[in-house]
């Protein structure tokens, strides 16, 4: 039910939780090991990681005062094309975008780096736009802001959002799709969700370090779900809603579990790494025989808010298997949906 590219494979070492969540979802990869970043940010030398407060981290490669809103507006447009094709044949489209580390936790931020004023209102004028031409964007924000003060958003040494922002905007996700009407499928068919559990081990930005500055910075407590094996006759249900995205949405964060969870019904998972991209990330789903034997209700859709300025021809942002024109995009998407 759930896949992913094993070319995307690094190697970090995948800790044992990890490696059954992996498990769980038939996706233990043929490497030896799992990065959570893209293969570029893995490349990058370490000037592109920034040390904020209290040992925070932040991705250099995500620009905080470069806005780029029109760029992110028109590539809604582009995505609503998608969607339209996909709700012709009864597919509800949803839209999760993961907000900029720096935009959930700017109080961590340094002294002389803020948010241009253009970033500032990009997430908000994103969210507009998608409700003026009819395109569901989840306002992951306000999922944000339904946690609990004591909890971590985002990782402090970790690109990544917390397990449980990754729980509480699959909540809200869940609860887009059931405003779209009843399921089908039967009840009891969700995801069983186990109890939190903690891990420290480095976050994937404390890794790009120096082994020294690394040390400095210290491990996280990755605060997640334990594994809870399904009944082999629940896991046979077909998938209802579809997850396409990054590593934003990977079983170990929670996200697919959770909205499986919420809508009690089988969801499926297509992730890759952050430099394949959501444009072609969406075509390795909709044109696999999988999708073909079995259309799913609802697809979510994620990206990153970094990237969301990137459309599917942009060069240097994407790994160069991944590029493709924004006319040859639309029509594999328009030929895979039969559209």
């Amino acid at each position: 039910m759930t896949h992913f590219n094993s070319d995307d494979m690094n190697q970090a070492s995948v800790n044992p939780l990890r490696r059954r969540m992996l498990a769980m979802f038939g996706a233990i990869p043929a490497a030896v090991g799992l990065s959570l970043l893209p293969r570029a940010a893995w490349a990058a030398n370490n000037s592109t990681v920034i040390e904020g407060r209290d040992g925070w981290l932040y991705p250099g490669w995500e620009s905080l005062t470069d806005d780029a809103t029109s760029a992110c507006l028109k590539n809604l447009d582009l995505m609503q094309q998608a969607a339209q094709k996909m709700a012709a044949r009864n597919i509800q489209c949803v839209v999760v975008i993961a907000p900029l580390k720096g935009r959930a936790c700017d109080a961590n931020l340094p002294d002389n780096m803020t948010l241009s004023s253009g970033m500032k209102t990009r997430f908000t004028a994103m969210l507009d736009h998608g409700k003026s031409i009819g395109l569901p964007i989840i306002d992951a924000m306000a999922g944000i802001a339904t946690l609990d003060p004591d909890l971590e958003s985002y990782m402090r040494a970790d690109y990544h959002w917390s397990g449980h922002t990754a729980e509480a905007v699959a909540a809200s996700t869940a609860a887009r799709i059931l405003q779209a009407g009843a399921l089908p499928g039967n009840a009891g068919t969700g995801q069983r969700l186990g109890d939190w559990m903690e891990e420290v081990h480095y976050g994937d930005l404390a890794a790009l370090l120096p082994p020294q500055k690394k040390k400095e910075i210290g491990k996280d407590h990755f605060i997640v779900r334990s594994v809870v094996q399904q009944n082999t006759l629940l896991d046979a249900a077909p998938e209802v809603v579809h997850v396409v995205g990054n590593s934003m949405v990977q079983p170990y964060l929670g996200f697919p579990q959770k909205l499986s969870n919420a809508i009690d019904r089988p969801v499926g998972l297509t992730w890759t790494f952050g430099d394949t991209g959501p444009w072609k990330t969406l075509l390795n789903y909709i044109e696999a025989p999988e999708f073909k034997a079995n259309h799913p209700r609802a697809i979510v859709w994620q990206f990153n808010e970094g990237q969301m300025m990137n459309g599917p021809n942009a060069g240097g942002q994407w790994d160069a298997p991944s590029l493709i024109t924004e006319g040859a995009w639309l029509a594999r998407v328009e030929k895979a949906l039969g559209a």
